[in-house]
């Protein structure tokens, strides 16, 4: 298990933090790997019957750490952010995100796989694709539109908009909003409501809600496609040095 990565199961509910606050929770791939092992051991576990994600300290997660991520997966293999890709959004059991802060990039697409979104009063959500040079992932260009709607997720991916707590609740991008102070302790009772009820119903009824596994696995694997492509483009290359030279991007 990742250091940066900490587990723990309580009375049934599981809690999985993301943990590297001098980086705001950036994710890396070994990260990653952490995270897909956490969701598949939950998959397949009687002990857990539900699984919150949350960030350390004041931020959800920043999104990918960019240097790890230009690096490339380590050793052969299904690269990790695929396998936590995998594991988070065919996760037959229920997932809850506690957003206790900023939550960008792939802090807001892996949401779209959670089935309770709890966001504290001090919640952002951005998605600064465009801005770094990428594209969408894990199937956000399908899900994003069909969740807040097409004007405002073309707003969020062409103009990066950011929406705060309550705009995410009106939009429908999350459900309730907490101070920041009682967030966790009310999405624990959340988490316990959840992990009490009948189990095989609980099951059934997110695999009748959670249907059109097979386009959105299309879906992401196209922009898997196009991400990898950008990865190497020079826009990505001038976002790059523009953050190691402390300056703004100038794209040709």
């Amino acid at each position: 298990m990742a250091e940066n990565i900490i587990l723990q199961t309580v009375e049934r509910v599981t809690t999985m933090t993301l943990s590297r606050p001098a980086k705001r929770n950036a994710i890396t791939q070994d990260m990653y790997a952490a995270m897909a092992d956490a969701l598949e051991d939950y998959a397949r576990s009687d002990d857990s019957r539900a699984f919150v994600i949350t960030g350390a300290e004041d931020y959800f997660t920043s999104g990918n750490d960019l240097q790890d991520f230009v690096m490339g997966p380590r050793g052969d293999g299904v690269p990790p952010v695929i396998r936590f890709l995998t594991a988070v959004s065919t996760c037959p059991k229920p997932l809850i995100a506690a957003v206790n802060g900023p939550a960008i990039g792939v802090g807001v697409t892996m949401l779209l796989h959670c089935d309770l979104i709890i966001a504290s009063d001090t919640a952002t959500f951005s998605t600064p694709f465009v801005k770094l040079g990428l594209v969408p992932e894990a199937a956000s260009s399908l899900l994003l539109p069909a969740t807040v709607g097409m004007a405002v997720a073309n707003d969020m991916f062409l103009a990066n908009r950011v929406l705060d707590a309550d705009e995410a609740v009106r939009f429908g991008l999350a459900s309730r909003v907490f101070p920041f102070a009682d967030l966790m302790v009310e999405t624990a009772k959340i988490a316990a409501q959840l992990a009490d009820s009948a189990p095989t119903s609980m099951l059934k009824t997110k695999s009748l809600i959670r249907h059109g596994q097979a386009q959105m696995t299309a879906q992401m694997e196209k922009e898997s496609v196009l991400f990898a492509e950008q990865l190497k483009s020079p826009e990505f290359a001038e976002v790059v040095a523009a953050k190691m030279q402390k300056r703004m991007p100038v794209f040709k």
